[in-house]
């Protein structure tokens, strides 16, 4: 009888640690979610003091040089989401759909959140490590004592380039994951490359990218906000460093699949 409510107890403590461990993981989003939407604030009251320079170069340095794990990302996603539905779609004699689905499915939904996930994953995490080697060598206190804005200099050009990249690089990706699929239903399948575009042009309306494009365009946001405050706000060493940088990838990618929802359900 003792050993059974003992076992009770323990279950019980358990349970309570869970539910405590959800709860403090659940206000910490939260958290993150305020401060990232005080950095904005933050953000558009330094726009004056724009740096078109370091801007560009940020530009290049997340954008351009995450293009080929983006393609490769969504070339494979097309790849696969063509092989599960072409089958399918074969079988019942409406392959005539396969392109203008793959398409959609890329353009409004895989695209925007691969990308954002992806960014999340290679900028995000580069954004926090970089920001919170600077805070934990003590240069951001440096750019405060020569009267430069830590927001203005670090932040806003890092969230440009976010804002403006993102939004290319699920251009390029929906296309690049779009032919991966027509080559696959093609090859597999023996649905004609014609047949597959004539698809996109019955079925597909501008919309179908260009919300994609509206949401991609959010995703930079959270990507780089949440990754300029953890870097920040990190804790002093390098294992402070460390923790803050996947905390950087885990709010982000939370944050995307929120905003993703929320997008979804007000866009389309």
């Amino acid at each position: 009888m003792i050993s059974i409510i003992a076992c009770e107890i323990a279950e019980r403590g358990i349970f309570m640690a869970f539910l405590e461990s959800l709860g403090s993981k659940t206000i910490a989003v939260f958290h993150e979610l305020g401060a990232v939407i005080l950095l904005l604030t933050a953000s558009f009251k330094e726009i004056n003091n724009f740096r078109g320079k370091e801007s560009i170069k940020q530009c290049f340095d997340l954008g351009v040089m995450s293009f080929p794990i983006v393609a490769l990302t969504l070339l494979f996603t097309g790849m696969v989401l063509s092989v599960q539905i072409a089958g399918e779609l074969t079988r019942y004699g409406a392959e005539f759909t396969v392109g203008a689905i793959v398409a959609i499915g890329m353009g409004r939904e895989l695209g925007p959140v691969l990308c954002g996930v992806v960014l999340a994953g290679r900028v995000g995490a580069a954004i926090t490590a970089e920001i919170g080697t600077m805070r934990v060598t003590e240069q951001i206190d440096a750019l405060r004592c020569l009267a430069v804005s830590p927001v203005g200099y670090l932040v806003l050009p890092r969230l440009f380039a976010c804002m403006v990249m993102l939004p290319l690089l699920t251009i390029f990706g929906v296309a690049i994951g779009v032919f991966g699929g027509m080559v696959v239903a093609s090859l597999t399948h023996g649905v004609s490359s014609y047949t597959f575009l004539h698809s996109l042009d019955v079925y597909c309306v501008p919309s179908d990218l260009y919300m994609g494009v509206i949401k991609s365009v959010i995703f930079g946001m959270i990507v780089a906000l949440v990754g300029c405050d953890r870097g920040m706000t990190c804790e002093p060493g390098a294992e402070g460093v460390g923790k803050a940088t996947t905390q950087s990838v885990v709010y982000s990618i939370i944050m995307i699949f929120a905003a993703n929802y929320l997008l979804s359900s007000v866009l389309f």
